[in-house]
Parts: C-alpha cells; structure tokens; sequence
C-alpha cells in the first residue's frame, strides 16, 4: 500500500487526504518536506523557530485542504503558506527586539560586526547570516528565486509582486550580500 502511495498523483493524494486518510496526507509530505524546509531555512536560518515553522505550514496546509482548490501545485502553494509563515515570524522576531530592546544607548546604536574572520563559520553559516540581515522583502525573492530556483515569474506569482518588483529587489539584495560578504571572497 505504501508503494501505491509513493506511485500516485498528487491529486489523488489530496482526494484521500480529504477523505481522512491520514498516510496519504503523510505521502504529501514526504514529497514536500524538504522544499518547505530548504524555504523556511531559507528565510528564518536553521533553528527552533524555523522547525515550527515547517510544522505548522503542514498543520496549515491540512487545514486548508478542502478549500485548496488546485489553481496552484501543491508544491507552490506549500511554498506560499512557509513564505507567509516566515514574514510571520520575522515580523515576531522584530516586535520582540523593540520589546526587549536594551535601553543602552551604546547598545542601540551596534551594528553587527562585519569584520569578524570567518573562524569557526563554514559557508553555509556565513551565507545564512547575511541572508539574516536582509529586511524580510528581500530575503523572500533571494530564498524563492536563487535559493529554491523558482523562474522570475513564479516569484513574482507566489509572493504576490509585479515581476519587476522581483527583479529590483532581487538586484538590490545581491548587491547588499555582495558588500557583506565581500570581506569573505578567499574563502568561497
């Protein structure tokens, strides 16, 4: 049975799914979870918050199922819910900051160093970090459109944007990694 499953369309799996049958929605899944997390990473870094994100786009999208009406995949639909999902969070994380923010001037006015040596940092954590400080807009298209490879369009599709709109912040935000990461160009 569990071999029908991995044969069958993602249509008929969302037929059984609303019909309750649970290993079907676990097929769903299973096909889908690794392109929700690499989006959900993507947007928020490794982590708790990212974890609970992912679950909770599957909780969501279980949720939604009998209204889902298949105008999109399954995939880009997936894609949009941990793309909403992330936004989320991150506006969270910055209500939080403001909430606890230290009255410290000092403190205030740091900015992130952006001389550390990339000691004790693989690639991948550097990358993630400068990707962590791109305002929320910008990190979406640079996730979708270099990291997940979506075209220009269904960028433009799944968050909701004019395709120019894609293309200018996907300029403006390779040209800011760019400058951030410029310090590490030995190491990549």
């Amino acid at each position: 049975m569990v071999q029908d499953l991995k044969k069958s369309s993602d249509g008929e799996l969302l037929r059984r799914s609303r019909e309750a049958d649970i290993t079907a929605f676990g097929e769903l899944v299973r096909r889908y979870e690794a392109r929700v997390a690499a989006t959900v990473i993507g947007m928020l870094g490794s982590g708790d918050e990212a974890d609970d994100v992912g679950q909770e786009t599957f909780i969501r999208f279980y949720h939604s199922l009998k209204n889902f009406r298949e105008e999109a995949s399954v995939g880009t639909y997936l894609t949009r819910i941990a793309i909403n999902l992330s936004l989320n969070e991150l506006r969270r994380r910055k209500r939080r900051r403001l909430l606890y923010r230290s009255t410290d001037i000092e403190n205030e006015s740091e900015e992130p160093a952006t001389d550390d040596s990339s000691d004790g940092f693989d690639k991948r954590e550097i990358v993630e970090r400068a990707l962590a400080t791109l305002d929320p807009k910008f990190r979406a298209v640079v996730t979708l459109r270099l990291i997940e490879g979506y075209s220009t369009e269904e960028t433009a599709e799944l968050l909701g944007v004019p395709v120019g709109t894609v293309l200018s912040r996907l300029l403006r935000a390779q040209r800011k990694l760019q400058k951030m990461l410029h310090q590490y160009k030995e190491d990549f």
